[in-house]
């Protein structure tokens, strides 16, 4: 009756901004810190990038990376270096913060994906997450994924989604029976110790689904 929403009938899909998909991220894992107020924070940065623009010889100094609880503060805490903003949330389009932005841009690039896969913030919260997916979840397959889908779009997942999860965590725990090394290589990644009263191969499996939960379109779009 309306499809060019010319009444307003409904709100438009959009992607959430930067810090919001950061925030979402840490959430549903457990990690992120509610605490109001406070000094700036230092998350997670490539090496090297802090001093790369902006090297003034008895000025600059090095990225000194938060720990413990800083690392896992809202978004809205991050120190914010005008020559070299955080590439984590650049990547979603977070201004730079040169001149006043009446509206933020909403691009949809194959580098956001990447850092949804990859970044160390992202793959820690995706380990968390599948801790409470194992330990929260239930005993079968079916009930961990569903929980975890239930935790990241708030709905469950219908059968086509959880054979495809199914799938995925299948092929990873295939992959890391095989190569031991592997898996505790993804479960080191970032300042919090991984559960290790858990399988290591099971859990990185599940690191896995919940590394794909966490890059779905639901994930980071507002409906």
């Amino acid at each position: 009756k309306d499809p060019d929403n010319r009444l307003l009938a409904r709100g438009p899909r959009m992607r959430l901004d930067a810090e919001e998909i950061r925030d979402a991220s840490l959430a549903v894992s457990g990690l992120l810190v509610a605490r109001l107020g406070g000094r700036s924070v230092y998350p997670y940065q490539p090496k090297g990038l802090w001093m790369e623009l902006n090297n003034r010889p008895g000025y600059s100094r090095a990225y000194q990376q938060g720990k413990g609880a800083d690392l896992y503060r809202r978004s809205l805490y991050t120190f914010w270096k005008r020559t070299v903003p955080s590439p984590m949330l650049k990547t979603f389009d977070a201004p730079e913060r040169e001149f006043c932005t009446v509206r933020r841009s909403r691009t949809n690039t194959p580098l956001q994906a990447l850092v949804l896969l990859n970044g160390p913030q992202y793959v820690e919260a995706a380990r968390r997450l599948a801790e409470r997916m194992i330990t929260e979840g239930g005993r079968t397959l079916d009930e961990r994924i569903t929980y975890g889908f239930r935790l990241v779009t708030s709905r469950r997942p219908s059968a086509a989604e959880l054979a495809i999860f199914q799938d995925a965590w299948r092929a990873g725990l295939k992959r890391y029976t095989k190569d031991g090394a592997a898996a505790l290589k993804l479960l080191k990644v970032g300042d919090s110790p991984y559960a290790s009263g858990l399988d290591v191969k099971e859990l990185a499996a599940m690191a896995d689904v919940a590394r794909l939960l966490l890059n779905t379109s639901e994930a980071i779009t507002k409906g």
